[in-house]
């Protein structure tokens, strides 16, 4: 009879935990647990017999006290990946926990139902702080350092990033022209005259424009010229002008207000050995021009520091349009304001800012443990830290073993239904076959005390 009511005992625990299960199968990372039977102390009614000379050995006689639950064991396996389009909701692809701040104490959690709060700061549906590591004011992590509360300003604020890099990109259409009208001479070119025979005028001019940003964000828009000289020869009796086309080319860059910027070919060079002009060709096939870089020395920089051109992605080809097209590109920007931010694999935040750049806000951590499994469950999906489960080593997600993140995705209940189902049948028919055991106990029971009538 003890015997069946300890089987009752058990499968009531197996049907609790099988119960429990199910009511969590919707249950935001919950991992499922299993029940470990195992029997309990026999009595020897017995003893094993030693073989010998004359006779082999018996084996002990005993009689079992009834069963046990030996272990409510957890399943840390993967569950499946539910899509949210959420951008703080998040999903670990493997091993790890969110460590999770709540009160005085740091839990650990597989749900990664995140939101903001007031402050920005990144918590739990239950206000626990997501645990991580804040970047600087440069946006550099360091993943070395004690673990904390991660904030998402939302008035977060890049300072402005002075230009100090432009590259114009594209190609100056060198297809030579005849000019409609009679040019005066150039006079400041080299051997430039009015009465010379061969005088060189100007010819092909291509434009465009480079937005430089100071320290303090302010704009200031530079033209860059690009002049082909021409050789003229006067018309001469009978003959009419002609005009002829050279490889030679002038670029100058003058500011806003039409004044003329000097520049140097040589870096580092002081503002007062710059010239107004520099001078460039391109090679035959027009695949490059002769001068690679060109510095606008500071002071007389826009920005007060160095600034440099590169054009070794300028080309000279001779096109069939006639049409020149350069597409510069410069670092540098104004004060930008936080417009949105995304969640790396890695755990990296990063803030995309209204001036178009792009910086690190912090990194959130991934704890892992020798034995997840060993894990205390907390309730509101946390768990604990046990003596066996180890303590927990902080780090990145995706590295040492730790899962990856995926943004904008939950991670479902691990519970298998078919398994559950299965089990709960198993437990059931358990409870019955130990109630029946308790049943014909009490019969026999009954039997006896019906002998002495």
């Amino acid at each position: 009879m003890f015997s069946g009511v300890s089987g009752l005992r058990a499968h009531q625990t197996m049907m609790d935990v099988v119960g429990n299960n199910i009511a969590n199968v919707n249950t935001t990372g919950y991992k499922s647990d299993s029940v470990v039977f195992a029997d309990t102390l026999s009595q020897l009614t017995k003893a094993a017999g030693a073989p010998t000379n004359a006779s082999g050995g018996t084996n002990p006689s005993q009689v079992g006290l009834g069963v046990r639950v030996d272990a409510i064991s957890q399943n840390m396996t993967q569950g499946s990946a539910q899509a949210t389009g959420k951008a703080t909701d998040l999903m670990l692809q493997g091993d790890g926990m969110f460590a999770i701040q709540q009160g005085d104490g740091t839990f650990y959690s597989r749900n990664g139902s995140f939101t903001l709060d007031a402050n920005g700061s990144i918590v739990t549906n239950d206000g626990g702080y997501v645990m991580g590591w804040k970047a600087d004011a440069a946006g550099t992590v360091n993943t070395n350092a004690q673990i904390g509360k991660l904030v998402i300003p939302s008035d977060s604020v890049m300072p402005a990033v002075a230009t100090t890099t432009s590259t114009l990109r594209g190609n100056i259409d060198r297809t030579f022209k005849t000019p409609s009208t009679v040019p005066t001479a150039d006079t400041t070119l080299p051997g430039a005259a009015p009465t010379a025979p061969d005088e060189k005028v100007p010819g092909t001019v291509v434009t465009t424009a480079i937005n430089s940003y100071d320290a303090q964000g302010n704009l200031s828009k530079l033209t860059v010229t690009f002049t082909n000289t021409v050789i003229h020869t006067p018309a001469v009796g009978s003959n009419a002008d002609k005009y002829a086309p050279t490889n030679d080319w002038k670029m100058v860059i003058t500011d806003a207000n039409g004044n003329v910027v000097k520049s140097t070919g040589t870096k580092g060079a002081s503002a007062g050995a710059s010239a107004t002009e520099q001078d460039l060709s391109f090679d035959p096939s027009g695949a490059s021009s002769s001068v690679k870089q060109v510095y606008l020395a500071a002071p007389g920089s826009p920005t007060g520091r160095e600034l440099s051109i590169d054009l070794t992605a300028l080309t000279g080809y001779v096109g069939s349009s006639g049409a020149s097209s350069i597409n510069p590109t410069t670092d540098g920007a104004p004060i930008g304001t936080l417009t949105s931010y995304a969640f790396g694999t890695d755990g990296v935040i990063t803030g995309n800012y209204s001036n178009g750049y792009k910086q690190t806000l912090g990194q959130i951590a991934i704890a892992s443990f020798n034995n997840a499994a060993g894990l205390r469950k907390e309730g509101n999906s946390l768990y604990s830290v046990s003596t066996n489960s180890g303590n927990p080593v902080y780090g990145i997600a995706g590295q040492a073993g730790r899962g990856g993140l995926l943004a904008g995705s939950l991670e479902m209940s691990n519970v298998d239904l078919s398994s559950e189902f299965t089990e709960l049948i198993l437990a059931q028919r358990g409870f019955q076959a130990n109630s029946k055991v308790i049943t014909a106990s009490d019969e026999i029971l009954q039997d006896l005390v019906n002998l002495k009538r």
